[in-house]
């Protein structure tokens, strides 16, 4: 009685904290950022994940969300502030949030002094929090849960505007996270630098303005499908793109 007890108030936390920009979303952005590190990043990128991909370790910080040991990195995965607000003008959780998160990773990872063990965990929380940054309803409002309680139907299906965005827009399209990727590199030389521009500050007011565009795109009880797909790809694809150029921006620099 006590295991099943457990379990039922254990569940109502997985349901909503495994909802973070999908598998395939977050192998996307690690398959595009792999093909534009530097030599040196790539060196010691293969060094501290032993020859793993970016896209292999991509979904590592979702992965560890099952054990409670690592419950304090809950908060990491997103920011809430109001949508008329930068975030640098919004009060800050003191449980920190998404860019705090960001910070103390590269913080970490960047200093060699630091054990191993700590920047090889870091770093992997690093690569899947950028690609989270990039997913616009992760920098949303904190009173509907990131759209969370925004409850609408996916093809019949129940589901709400986060996971819309996390998971059913990507698994609706068919593709593999590798056929996405491939399909979504081909930005020439200028064009990667100009979506590389900027800070995680300016990164994620992007992603909260277009978060607010979202937020008009559906209201509960809708019944999304293919128009809605029609309409969104093509920001749900130019994030995934984004996601992976900053990445490997970041790591670039990281490892410079």
């Amino acid at each position: 009685m006590r295991n099943l007890t457990f379990l039922f108030l254990l569940v109502p936390t997985l349901l909503f904290s495994n909802t973070f920009w999908g598998k395939t979303g977050h192998r996307v952005t690690g398959h595009i950022a792999q093909n534009h590190l530097t030599g040196k990043a790539k060196r010691a990128l293969k060094d501290l994940l032993d020859g793993h991909s970016l896209a292999y370790v991509s979904t590592f910080a979702d992965e560890i969300k099952a054990d409670r040991s690592y419950s304090k990195f809950f908060a990491w995965h997103f920011v809430n502030y109001p949508l008329d607000l930068r975030y640098e003008d919004s009060d800050k959780s003191e449980h920190g949030d998404l860019i705090t998160a960001i910070e103390e990773c590269t913080r970490i990872v960047k200093n060699k002094n630091n054990k191993r063990e700590d920047r090889v965990f870091y770093l992997k929380m690093l690569v899947h929090l950028i690609g989270d940054l990039h997913q616009p309803m992760h920098a949303s409002r904190a009173e509907d849960k990131g759209g969370n309680s925004i409850q609408v139907q996916w093809f019949g299906e129940g589901s709400n505007l986060h996971r819309v965005w996390d998971k059913n827009l990507i698994e609706s399209y068919g593709m593999t996270y590798t056929e996405l990727a491939t399909e979504l590199d081909h930005l020439t030389g200028k064009e990667r630098k100009k979506v590389q521009e900027g800070t995680i500050y300016d990164w994620v007011q992007e992603s909260h303005e277009i978060c607010a565009n979202i937020y008009d795109s559906a209201k509960t009880g809708d019944k999304l499908g293919y128009q809605y797909g029609y309409k969104y790809n093509k920001v749900l694809f130019q994030q995934l793109q984004r996601g992976g150029l900053r990445l490997a921006k970041v790591l670039n620099e990281l490892f410079e």
